[in-house]
C-alpha cells in the first residue's frame, strides 16, 4: 500500500555495532518503504541527507555530499519533506524543525537510575527530553510498562501516548553452530548474556551468582558473556578477569550479526539480569531461538517474556545462584521454557511494528 505521505526518519542510530535501538532503527528503515511506498520516505542523520541508510553499518562511513537541513532545501521532494513529513525520532530526541513529530521513547533510566549512566548522557536529558515531549504530536514506547511510567511521571495524556512493541529474528534456518569453533564452545553446553557492559546491566551481580556454583558444574557450563564495552565497567572488567582465571567465565566481547543467531541457539540457557530495561531485546531474541530464559525481576522483562521465562532477583546472590542450578539441571523445564518462550517470541514482529508505525504517521 502506497499514499502521499511524507516521513522523516531519523537513522543517528545506526552504527556498524548494532544496540537494541540500532536494531528497532534499521528495521524500521528496511520495512517502512513497502509500509509508505518507497519515494514517500526519507533518511536523515544530523545535518545530512541520507540514501542509504544500510551504508552506516560499514566502518568508516561519511556523509554524502548532500548539504545541511534548510527550510528552503534545493529539490521538490526536500523541501516537501522538511515541511510536510512527518517527522520520527526512533532515539528519544526530536529535532527542532519537526512541525509533526512521533519520538519513540524507549524507557525512562537516565531519570530512573542516573547513576548508571555517563553525566553527558544525564545532561543531554536534562537539556532536551521536555522539550521533546512537549513537541511531540505523538510518544511511541516499547511496552505498556514504559507507556504507564509517561503518563504518571509527566502527566502526559493517554491518548499522546502508543505502546509498540518491538519484533524478534525471523528464523527460517537452523542456525549453523559450527561458526563458532573459533570459541571452543559445545552445543548446548554454556550459559549465556549478550548485554552492554554498563552498570545497569548487572553483570557483576551474574558473575558473582555463578561463581557461587560448584566447579564442576561452572566447568560443564562456562558463562559466555558476549557485547560491547559500555561505561564506568572498571570494577566489572576486574571482577570478570578474576573469574575467567579458572576457564569458566569467558568474555568475548561485541559478536557479530551473522555469528550471533548461532551463539543463542547453542546456548542450554539465556540469563539477563538488568536492573530496568524498555523492552529487553536480546530475552525476545533467545526466546526465538528456543533457548530457556532466566531473567530479572524487572516489570518490561516479566511484561515481554508474559511467563516463559523463569524470574530471580539478582541482588539476591544466594538465590539467584540456586535459581541458575534448578534450570540447568531441570530437563523438564528447560523443555517447557523453550517450548513456551518460542511461543512467546512468534508475537513478536518487525513488520507487525513496521505496520503499526505506519499507521501511527498517518494517523497524524
Amino acid at each position: 500500500m502506497t499514499d502521499d505521505l511524507a516521513v522523516a526518519l531519523s537513522v543517528d542510530a545506526l552504527s556498524p555495532r548494532l544496540t537494541g535501538i540500532g536494531r528497532y532503527c534499521l528495521e524500521l528503515a528496511n520495512r517502512l518503504p513497502a509500509k509508505l511506498g518507497r519515494h514517500n520516505l526519507h533518511y536523515f542523520r544530523g545535518g545530512h541527507w541520507i540514501a542509504n541508510p544500510s551504508a552506516l553499518l560499514q566502518e568508516g562511513w561519511k556523509p554524502e555530499r548532500s548539504a545541511f537541513f534548510r527550510r528552503h532545501y534545493d529539490g521538490w521532494q526536500r523541501r516537501r519533506a522538511l515541511t510536510n513529513a512527518v517527522v520520527h525520532a526512533p532515539n528519544y530526541f526530536l529535532p527542532d524543525w519537526a512541525d509533526r513529530g512521533v519520538a519513540t521513547i524507549h524507557d525512562l533510566s537516565v531519570l530512573l537510575y542516573p547513576e548508571t549512566h555517563p553525566l553527558d548522557r544525564v545532561r543531554a536529558f536534562e537539556a532536551q527530553f521536555d522539550k521533546t515531549l512537549r513537541q511531540a504530536k505523538m510518544l511511541i514506547t516499547d511496552t505498556e510498562t514504559v507507556r504507564q511510567e509517561l503518563i504518571t511521571m509527566f502527566g502526559i495524556g493517554p491518548d499522546r501516548i502508543q505502546a509498540v512493541t518491538l519484533g524478534a529474528p525471523e528464523i527460517s534456518l537452523k542456525p549453523d553452530f559450527v561458526s563458532l569453533g573459533w570459541l571452543g564452545l559445545q552445543n548446548k553446553q554454556y550459559i549465556l548474556c549478550v548485554s552492554t557492559f554498563e552498570p545497569r546491566k548487572r553483570i557483576d551481580q551474574l558473575v558473582r551468582a555463578f561463581t557461587r556454583l560448584p566447579l564442576p558444574l561452572r566447568k560443564q557450563f562456562p558463562l559466555i558473556l558476549a557485547g560491547a564495552p559500555g561505561w564506568r565497567s572498571e570494577a566489572l572488567d576486574e571482577l570478570i578477569a578474576e573469574a575467567s582465571i579458572d576457564g569458566t567465565v569467558k568474555r568475548i566481547g561485541f559478536v557479530p550479526e551473522a555469528s550471533l543467531g548461532a551463539l543463542y541457539a547453542g546456548a542450554r540457557l539465556f540469563i539477563y539480569p538488568s536492573r530496568y530495561e524498555g523492552f529487553g531485546l536480546p530475552v525476545v531474541e533467545a526466546m526465538a531461538h528456543g533457548v530457556p530464559c532466566l531473567i530479572a525481576d524487572t516489570p518490561c522483562l516479566i511484561e515481554v517474556a508474559q511467563g516463559a521465562a523463569k524470574v530471580v532477583d539478582p541482588e539476591d546472590p544466594i538465590g539467584f545462584a540456586s535459581a541458575i542450578h534448578e534450570a540447568l539441571d531441570d530437563d523438564r523445564w528447560q523443555e517447557d521454557a523453550s517450548r513456551a518462550g518460542k511461543a512467546v517470541a512468534r508475537g513478536y514482529s518487525w513488520d507487525g511494528c513496521a505496520t503499526r508505525m505506519a499507521e501511527v504517521y498517518r494517523a497524524l
